[in-house]
């Protein structure tokens, strides 16, 4: 096993190396410092000299990849490809294009991204599977059918709606919770709660109607019949045998997904007013803070290989039959 995973490591670096040159192009070759400098001071009306005092502040004034005015080693490291992206490839995000240290505002953004994200996560998998088995356990009944039904009609909406009626119904309505906002301690509650019910009801219908699909093609296979053969309830076939056979599939995009809660919900976050890295983002797009959002691009991209290690490791503890080779 560490062979392998040493391997996958060594590809993810690979990936990482390639991401970071293509964000890179994307952000500095096609759009250029000159168009960041415009789009930062607003407008085309832009003079010359606050463009190039725009960018002699940011380190934007040096040449892309290579500085022919510099001397030996220099030429290279005296250029914006190594300032702005070499240090990424060590977690050092550096300053943002306002001069905030984006590593401190990750980390302290982090808290409340996880706050949001891990009780969303835990409460959406337990609903998805349960409300999945539900149907799998009443199929071909008058309940499996409008239980479908409602999975493609609550897959069919879209996640704005869910916000939108949650807060006219729960926040001004009912008058359950605010409308938005965050405080640390155990008042969190109150402002989590629902961001954490919408996130859940959104998740609910595409993923109860995928994981009764891999149910109801386990409980047709021989184990199951074999199972039934010697005198099993109905709900230990289900909960002892078809959803232990049916996790591979489901650890794919669980665990997959776990380094992913780190960057929070970038819709979620707006809506609900909840300063974690989803809205650190959104902020940073609507900024024009392309430092930032590299940042945050090249530290997505590391967290979803580290998420595609876990789950290769997580195969061969639902399935001992998995082998590493």
């Amino acid at each position: 096993m560490t062979g392998y995973i040493v391997r996958r490591l060594m590809y993810g670096v690979m990936i990482l190396i390639g991401v970071n040159l293509l964000t890179f192009v994307l952000f500095f070759a096609v759009n250029t410092p000159d168009d960041m400098a415009r789009l930062a001071i607003g407008g085309q009306r832009v003079s010359a000299d606050a463009i190039e005092k725009w960018k002699a502040e940011r380190g934007y004034d040096k040449p892309l990849w290579i500085n022919a005015q510099a001397a030996g080693a220099e030429k290279f490291t005296d250029t914006i490809f190594y300032e702005r992206s070499v240090p990424l490839l060590t977690f050092d995000f550096g300053l943002s294009d306002s001069g905030r240290d984006i590593g401190w505002e990750i980390r302290e953004r982090m808290g409340p991204s996880l706050a949001l994200a891990i009780p969303s996560f835990v409460l959406g998998i337990l609903a998805s599977i349960s409300f999945a088995l539900l149907l799998v356990f009443f199929r071909t009944t008058p309940l499996d059918f409008w239980g479908v039904v409602l999975c493609v009609l609550m897959l069919s909406i879209s996640g704005l709606f869910y916000i939108i009626a949650g807060q006219w119904l729960f926040a001004k309505v009912l008058r359950l919770v605010p409308y938005s906002g965050y405080i640390g301690g155990l008042d969190m509650v109150k402002f989590l709660a629902l961001p954490v019910l919408v996130a859940i009801i959104s998740r609910l219908g595409p993923e109860a109607r995928f994981y009764r699909s891999l149910f109801l093609e386990e409980i047709s296979k021989d184990y199951v019949r074999t199972a039934r053969a010697k005198g099993l309830g109905e709900r230990v076939v289900l909960f002892k045998h078809v959803l232990r056979n049916a996790m591979l599939p489901i650890l794919t995009g669980t665990v997959s997904a776990l380094p992913l809660l780190f960057m929070g919900s970038l819709i979620a976050e707006s809506f609900f007013g909840i300063p974690g890295l989803g809205s650190y983002t959104i902020d940073a797009i609507n900024g024009q803070d392309f430092s930032v959002v590299r940042a945050m691009v090249f530290l997505g991209a590391s967290l979803y290989i580290v998420g595609l290690i876990l789950a290769d490791i997580s195969y061969t503890l639902a399935d001992p039959r998995v082998r590493f080779e």
